[in-house]
């Protein structure tokens, strides 16, 4: 075989490689039905729900974090993160959880908040220039 044609066929297997582990790496967004349903790692998109209690005692095991969330399908279920309860949590607009299911508790190993904007409407004041200041 000639050299280009042996390089051509590294090059496909190298590409071949990269998209099977990207594919591989992966995971879906779904909601909690769903991650019954499947033994692997999935993505969870909701809201807090702030009516419930949020449990976390840095004393007792500062590695245990237990909160209620509602998914995107209004479906709510106790999450347990193990690791630090991440600073300003209550204050979370929306989370998207990275874990699966055990027993009846999402057991997340990555918590992403999407916190409010401190640039909201209400706290931007907004200043016109009157006509005889734009003259000026």
């Amino acid at each position: 075989m000639k050299k280009g044609s042996i390089f051509g066929i590294i090059v496909i297997a190298i590409a071949i490689a990269v998209i099977i582990s990207t594919y591989a790496s992966t995971s879906t967004y779904g909601t909690f039905t769903e991650a019954r349903a499947t033994n692997g790692e999935l993505h969870i998109n909701g809201q807090l729900n702030k009516k419930k209690e949020l449990y976390y005692d840095a004393l007792k095991d500062a590695n245990y974090f237990s909160f209620y969330m509602k998914d995107s399908k209004g479906q709510e279920c106790k999450v347990v993160f193990n690791g630090t309860k991440p600073q300003d949590f209550e204050r979370s607009e929306q989370l998207v959880l990275t874990g699966q299911m055990i027993g009846n508790e999402f057991h997340a190993s990555k918590i992403l908040m999407k916190c409010p904007s401190k640039y909201t409407e209400d706290k931007v004041e907004v200043t016109e220039a009157t006509a005889k200041q734009a003259s000026l």
